[in-house]
């Protein structure tokens, strides 16, 4: 897979997609909680942010915040995972939210019997307003320079425009030789049917169920999961190309979960970073399974996982302690 050479761009990875404040009650429920732990999260933002905070790559976002405290906390939170912010779009605030709001994330994990639960309170976003004009796209992948382009279903189906600005996102990025990966992340609440329309500009493909359904896409690759519990999930990941065919990564089955939401997002940044290594497919979906295995253990939609973590657990390291 041909990467644009690094010295030649600003960005190794850009994602494109909105980044909303998660609130999580910890072990309680949100209607009952009186207090909230604060992150950042979003499906096309986690595989950014953890290519920069855990692999170490130069990682940019593009989305749209409005410029109020709540949006500054979000950008907060980006800039403590290393991501590179001068693509944000900030709209102005109205001093009520009439024109546009930040994404709100109310994420219970689940426990045992009790599955994990997300309420999002994104309507009318900043992010779900963004058209294709917002962004002068020949000028990020073409001057600016970028190796990699990460977006996604999710964003995709916010709204007619935010799935116009995917489309315009892509087909530049393969005009300047960007490689693109698109992760389906299908929700039945948000399906649009956009993904035909996106699937030529596409390089790897992760999310889907079948991998080998697309014989003309260079990489397809996606997680197994079985769910015993909220807390204990049996957990793969498969892959394909025309190269290798199938490939499966190491099963864990009856993996302790503390927090599975963004574990797929994990998933598709050990894949990438695997990829852009230059690893085997055999290897990248290694990374991206133990990648996606440690994000289950700590809070938040982002991974507190690091490299040397992932590549050991990839490599079968186990969980005895390390002193």
């Amino acid at each position: 897979m041909p990467l644009r050479d690094a010295d030649s761009c600003r960005f190794d990875v850009v994602s494109l997609g909105e980044v909303m404040l998660r609130l999580d009650p910890g072990e309680g429920r949100v209607r009952t909680t009186r207090t909230f732990r604060v992150s950042e999260g979003g499906g096309e933002y986690n595989v950014a942010r953890a290519l920069s905070r855990v692999f170490g790559l130069r990682a940019g976002v593009v989305t749209a915040l409005v410029d109020n405290e709540v949006g500054r906390l979000v950008e907060d939170c980006m800039l403590t995972g290393g991501v590179d912010t001068s693509l944000v779009r900030w709209a102005p605030f109205d001093g009520i939210g009439r024109s546009a709001r930040n994404g709100l994330n109310f994420t219970e994990r689940g426990y045992g019997v009790r599955r994990a639960l997300g309420v999002s309170d994104r309507g009318h976003s900043a992010a779900s307003q963004m058209s294709p004009a917002d962004v002068d796209w020949d000028h990020l992948f073409g001057v600016l320079g970028v190796r990699w382009f990460h977006t996604g279903g999710i964003f995709a189906s916010l709204s007619p425009s935010a799935g116009a600005c995917v489309l315009a996102a892509v087909s530049s990025a393969r005009r300047h030789g960007t490689i693109v990966s698109y992760d389906v992340n299908y929700r039945p609440s948000l399906d649009n049917g956009l993904i035909d329309e996106v699937l030529p500009f596409v390089d790897v493909l992760i999310g889907v169920r079948d991998v080998g359904k697309f014989p003309d896409m260079p990489v397809v690759a996606t997680t197994s999961r079985r769910v015993v519990s909220a807390s204990r999930n049996d957990f793969g990941a498969v892959a394909w190309s025309p190269e290798t065919g199938v490939v499966r990564a190491t099963e864990r089955p009856g993996l302790d979960v503390l927090d599975r939401v963004g574990s797929g997002d994990s998933f598709a940044s050990g894949l990438i970073y695997g990829l852009m290594s230059g690893c085997p497919l055999a290897t990248a979906v290694e990374y991206g399974a133990a990648h996606g295995a440690l994000a289950m253990t700590t809070p938040g939609d982002t991974s507190m996982a690091t490299a040397a973590e992932v590549i050991a657990l990839a490599a079968g390291a186990g969980s005895a302690i390390v002193r």
